[in-house]
């Protein structure tokens, strides 16, 4: 058995799109391709471009597949919703139009994916690596977000075929085995 590892714009410094200070995606993809990858992430939403066109020229030049798409943002604020639902429809109509990945011997589910991040909170950020100091959601926001978790997973799948997947983060709400499990 061999392992398939993707890389993901992260790995290059890229957080949030808004900084000026990020290497051009072409640049990462250029990388990507050089460091060996085959596949790597959209990484987060509005750094790479919904341009299927010039995405797939890129990929192509690179040799390299889309793996996932990333929603990495504001789970909890019911204001947000709207927001999070907007991008589970750009960045799953522009990766189920992207060439996927060869599908593995004994792989249960192709690509693409769409992983979901709980965006970083400061107050739990100062508290990385110790779960029993960070600040919990109230019950009523921890219902929130799984609703929110909800509808973009239902949304990704139903609408799109694309399998929602949760990556736990350092800082986020969803960083330890007990959150996942009560998912």
């Amino acid at each position: 058995m061999s392992l398939k590892i993707a890389g993901a714009p992260c790995c290059w410094g890229v957080d949030d799109p808004k900084n000026p200070y990020l290497p051009p995606w072409e640049k990462v993809l250029r990388e990507a391709s050089k460091a060996g990858y085959k596949g790597i992430e959209l990484g987060p939403y509005g750094y790479i471009p919904m341009d299927i066109i010039r995405v797939q020229q890129e990929l192509s030049k690179n040799d390299l597949t889309i793996i996932a798409g990333t929603i990495f943002d504001d789970l909890v604020s019911e204001s947000n919703l709207k927001n999070l639902l907007k991008q589970v429809d750009d960045i799953c109509s522009l990766i189920t139009k992207l060439p996927p990945a060869p599908k593995e011997e004994g792989q249960k589910f192709p690509t693409p994916y769409l992983v979901i991040i709980d965006w970083g909170h400061d107050e739990r950020d100062y508290k990385a690596g110790h779960p029993e100091q960070a600040q919990r959601l109230s019950e009523g926001d921890w219902k929130k977000m799984m609703n929110h978790i909800s509808a973009i997973s239902e949304k990704a799948w139903t609408q799109y075929g694309v399998r929602p997947v949760i990556h736990p983060h350092a800082g986020g709400i969803l960083n330890s085995k007990m959150k996942l499990l009560n998912l």
